[in-house]
C-alpha cells in the first residue's frame, strides 16, 4: 500500500522534516479530538483476540474500504498481523461494557461464551452490538509503533440503525473518558 496516491517517490523519513512533537504533546492534541469506538476481533488460528479501537475510519464506499490502526504493544497485535479477515464491531452507548472489556488488559475477552459466536467463516463476533462488518485485510503498513490495516468490507449486520439526521446513541472516547452522543449534544 503506498502512502501517497500519485507519487512513486519513497516516503521521506520523519527526521527529514526537522524536530517533531513529543509524545506528550501529540497525546494532548488528540485527547480533545473524540473518536468513535469499535471493537476489532480476529482469529489467525491460535484462538480469538479482541481490542478496543478509536481509529476506525471509512475510506471508500465503492469499493467498501476502511482502515484502523493497532499498537504493537497490544496483546492482539501478533494475531492481527497474521489474520486474513477481521470483524469490526461499531459500538453505541449500549455497548459500553464490550468497549471496556476490549480496553482492559490481562482479561479473557472471550470467557463469557454466551456473549459471542463464530461466523460460518470462522471469525469471532460479539452478539447484540449496534453493528459489525466482516472484512478481508488488503494491506498493512508499519507506522511508528503501530500498524495501519486496510480492509475490504465483505459482510455486515446492523442491529440498531440510526435514521439520517437523528442523534442516535453513538459511543465516543474523548479526553480519556467514554461519552454518549445524543439529542443533548446536537448543535444546529
Amino acid at each position: 500500500m503506498r502512502t501517497a496516491a500519485h507519487s512513486s517517490a519513497p516516503p521521506r523519513a520523519p527526521h527529514a522534516f526537522g524536530a517533531s512533537l513529543s509524545a506528550d504533546e501529540f497525546k494532548a492534541l488528540f485527547r480533545g479530538h473524540p473518536g468513535g469506538v469499535a471493537v476489532i476481533t480476529a482469529d489467525a488460528g491460535a484462538g480469538p483476540v479482541a481490542l478496543t479501537a478509536t481509529s476506525v475510519s471509512s475510506v471508500s464506499a465503492e469499493p467498501p474500504l476502511l482502515i484502523f490502526s493497532i499498537s504493537a504493544r497490544s496483546s492482539a497485535a501478533a494475531t492481527l498481523a497474521r489474520a486474513d479477515t477481521v470483524v469490526v464491531h461499531l459500538l453505541d452507548a449500549h455497548d459500553l461494557p464490550l468497549a471496556q472489556l476490549g480496553a482492559t488488559s490481562g482479561v479473557d475477552r472471550f470467557a463469557d461464551t454466551s456473549a459471542w459466536a463464530r461466523l460460518l467463516t470462522g471469525e469471532p463476533v460479539y452478539r447484540g452490538v449496534r453493528a459489525w462488518v466482516r472484512c478481508a485485510v488488503i494491506g498493512r503498513m508499519d507506522a511508528g509503533g503501530s500498524t495501519v490495516i486496510a480492509a475490504h468490507a465483505l459482510q455486515s449486520r446492523l442491529e440498531r440503525d440510526v435514521d439520517p439526521g437523528a442523534p442516535g446513541d453513538a459511543l465516543v472516547y474523548h479526553n480519556r473518558t467514554w461519552h454518549r452522543l445524543g439529542a443533548h449534544s446536537r448543535i444546529e
